[in-house]
């Protein structure tokens, strides 16, 4: 059976929702802080999870955590959402990766992580946890939470192994040419492929270029744009999956859910632009609730989004 394996980051989400996003230098009162289970590697395994037990597709995590409260509470949360977690290490003596979130009434946010444990994830510690759990077809997926050498000894011991590698390069940093050209996709929004090309990529005609030049540069591209849904570049080719329209009320964790859900879909044997359907209809899902990992779809509703795609 095809599996999913997510090498990533861990973070506990420190929430604060606010009528208006601060400007610099400027205090706003918020409400209540509100704690929720994030961090990319940790909120694209519950996706690719949720969607992988509609599916019968299991997802592994590989990442760590401190040895604190935070810590147990991610793993917990993990489990109930049906990811494997048995390799996710804790790190004694550091603390647990956080974020730190503001959200706008209109559902935009600011984020800043503190990495904490995510950085103490080696090369070692990935490589050896993907020779035991990737197998010729397995998906693996990362993203750039974690330090950069350990994301790029990730991408090529999978590649290696016969794994089809999916990179959200997020946040962006910069990777080396040949992990770039092994990834199947690599998905960035517009704001990332922007730093990535080295140009403004911004409305419909400009992501369109930007998705195909990507698809130059590694196996194909996905680039995501919000509401305005995702492009798909493979190829020589490049399709639109547009998105339902939604009530937005927090955005965080949105693009976790679409490429988690895409992992998925791709572990069960969907082509690239029938798994970015996937992507953009959990993802949209997710917005209309508060929270990241929280708002994904579970069960029957997790069922009815992807029989309408």
């Amino acid at each position: 059976m095809t599996r999913v394996v997510v090498v990533g980051s861990l973070n506990r989400d420190y929430v604060c929702t606010v009528d208006q996003l601060p400007a610099a230098g400027e205090t706003r009162m918020g409400r209540e802080l509100v704690l929720h289970s994030g961090g990319k590697g940790g909120n694209q395994a519950v996706a690719a999870a949720l969607v992988g037990a509609v599916t019968g597709r299991p997802c592994f995590l590989v990442g760590g955590v401190g040895g604190d409260a935070d810590g147990e509470a991610l793993v917990d949360d993990l489990r109930r959402a049906g990811v494997a977690v048995e390799r996710v290490s804790v790190e004694e003596g550091v603390r647990t990766g956080a974020a730190l979130i503001t959200v706008a009434a209109d559902g935009q946010n600011t984020i800043v992580v503190a990495p904490g444990a995510n950085h103490a994830v080696t090369e070692a510690t990935v490589t050896t946890a993907l020779d035991r759990l990737v197998e010729e077809g397995t998906v693996v997926v990362l993203q750039a939470e974690l330090r950069v050498p350990v994301v790029e000894a990730a991408v090529r011991r999978a590649s290696a192994a016969g794994a089809r590698v999916v990179l959200n390069l997020a946040p962006f940093a910069p990777v080396a040419d040949d992990v770039l050209a092994v990834c199947d996709p690599v998905v960035v929004n517009e704001s990332e492929a922007s730093a990535l090309l080295g140009t403004s990529v911004r409305g419909p005609v400009a992501v369109q270029h930007a998705a195909l030049a990507l698809a130059c540069r590694a196996r194909s591209a996905v680039v995501t744009a919000g509401a305005a849904g995702a492009t798909v570049a493979a190829g020589g080719a490049c399709t639109h999956v547009p998105a339902p329209p939604v009530d937005v009320v927090d955005s965080t964790g949105a693009g976790d859910a679409f490429t988690g859900a895409l992992a998925a879909g791709l572990a069960a044997g969907k082509d690239l632009v029938g798994a970015a359907g996937w992507g953009v209809a959990v993802a949209s899902y997710s917005v209309g609730r508060p929270g990241a990992q929280s708002s994904y779809p579970r069960g029957r509703e997790c069922d009815r989004l992807l029989d309408g795609t």
